[in-house]
């Protein structure tokens, strides 16, 4: 089975959201994991509640750092951050690496409805990007 790792720096919301969309849309031919440079030590709750619109619950995520995926074997790396591709470590290991950056939502300002508004269109484009590559 193929495995894909998606770095960010925090590993609480793109990344987070990525694994669980990358797992979805896989339909079980895919394992995803995820992991940040810096990890933030939380799920942001704003992630969360955008992924349960969608009927996912990643509430019980840990964010994880990329360290403990060092020395795995990976068919593919994605970082969906500038700032972890610039900080990200090569993996040797992996076959592909891509980069897709995407707004951070946790900049969002404003009431959380409209932080969730980004968190959104955060979370579509991220579901719109794996859907065109699982779809090539």
């Amino acid at each position: 089975m193929p495995r894909v790792l998606i770095l960010c720096t925090g590993n609480s919301c793109r990344s987070q959201m990525a694994e669980a969309l990358w797992e979805s849309l896989g339909e079980g031919d895919w394992q995803s994991e995820s992991a940040g440079s810096k990890p933030s030590g939380y799920v942001h709750p704003l992630a969360i509640r955008a992924m349960q619109e969608l009927g996912f619950d990643i509430s019980a995520n840990t964010s994880k750092s990329l360290d403990q995926f060092r020395d795995e074997s990976f068919d593919l790396v994605v970082t969906v951050c500038d700032n972890a591709k610039e900080s990200c470590p090569f993996f040797p290991r992996a076959k592909q690496t891509l980069h897709w950056p995407f707004d951070d939502p946790a900049d969002a300002t404003g009431t959380d409805d409209e932080k969730m508004v980004v968190f959104r269109r955060v979370r579509d484009e991220i579901k719109d990007r794996i859907q065109a590559y699982l779809n090539r």
